[in-house]
């Protein structure tokens, strides 16, 4: 959809230059303000289901719905930066260069109910890459539960210790790897670093103060959540003193399994988790991994895929 049409995803603040994607008639039958007339919200409404309120230049105020308004903004964007303009007929799933099986199915924690989530990156090709339109950074295929980062983004993702991307360079299920995605498979070392106790660490504490509220107002919380936050301190202890992360969770699979059917009080499962955060404090103070991950390995290597992508254009 053409970005300068569409209708704003949030509520707009008054004081927001929009343009009308409509006419605006009077009683008469008179054109107040052409397509797209400028204006300014003076009230916003609650919700999208009710009007805005916008004041015109000429003094006259009109009551508009999101959907006949854009922002001022992203009229004069147009479709630049539009990707999904771009992604469209492009055929970008064909551009995917690795593919992999991640979640319960390569923990080893799968059962009759669970799906089967394929995640990896693409390649762009170089044209569309240099467009004014760019290229989405991820492409999402609900009904089979595939996503793909855009090369970059994998890359960024991978440098930030982004756990679910450090799966799926670790995951034992790998479907499709093309030579240049089994290089950067052969160094995935320079992606671990110090980093993975900051990430994995906030996130679990993050999520459990989320849960721990569950329970005080809910009485209850989503335990296949609980199990895979336990099962993610497990994994970036294993990172921090073995340089490598475990994505099959034999050893733990019966406990996590126990945690993820309620069969754990809560009390046990927090008592557990503050015992791994300890043994992550030590494993942090014992590691042998970089204070950064390699910066320049991973650039070097997204330069290389960039030419690798021009060489296909200009054949």
């Amino acid at each position: 959809m053409n970005s300068n049409s569409s209708s704003p995803p949030f509520i707009l603040p008054t004081g927001t230059q929009v343009v009308v994607l409509r006419e605006i008639i009077g009683q008469n039958g008179r054109t107040l303000h052409p397509r797209g007339a400028v204006g300014v919200v003076v009230k916003s409404p609650s919700d999208l289901d009710h009007a805005y309120r916008v004041k015109f230049p000429d003094g006259v105020e009109e009551t508009l719905n999101s959907g006949d308004l854009t922002t001022l903004t992203k009229f004069k964007e147009g479709v630049i930066g539009d990707s999904s303009l771009s992604a469209q007929g492009s055929e970008l799933f064909s551009r995917v260069i690795f593919q992999c099986i991640i979640g319960s199915q390569a923990y080893g924690l799968a059962d009759g109910e669970s799906d089967i989530d394929r995640r990896g990156f693409y390649l762009p090709p170089a044209d569309l890459h240099w467009s004014l339109y760019g290229v989405p950074e991820q492409l999402e295929c609900y009904e089979t539960q595939e996503s793909y980062w855009e090369i970059q983004k994998f890359l960024v993702l991978a440098l930030k210790a982004n756990p679910n991307v450090l799966e799926c360079l670790y995951s034992p299920l790998v479907e499709k790897a093309t030579p240049l995605a089994a290089e950067l498979l052969g160094m995935r070392e320079i992606f671990l670093s110090r980093m993975v106790y900051q990430t994995y660490n906030g996130y679990v504490m993050s999520q459990f103060k989320k849960m721990q509220a569950d329970i005080r107002n809910q009485g209850q919380v989503k335990w296949k959540h609980v199990m895979h936050l336990v099962r993610l301190l497990i994994s970036g202890i294993h990172v921090l003193r073995e340089g490598f992360v475990p994505v099959r969770v034999d050893d733990h699979r019966e406990q996590l399994l126990a945690i993820k059917k309620g069969e754990i009080p809560w009390e046990e499962t927090e008592k557990w988790r503050l015992s791994l955060h300890r043994e992550f404090d030590q494993a942090l103070e014992q590691t042998t991994l970089p204070e950064r991950p390699d910066y320049e390995r991973a650039n070097a290597y997204l330069v290389k895929a960039r030419r690798a992508a021009v060489k296909e254009t200009s054949r």
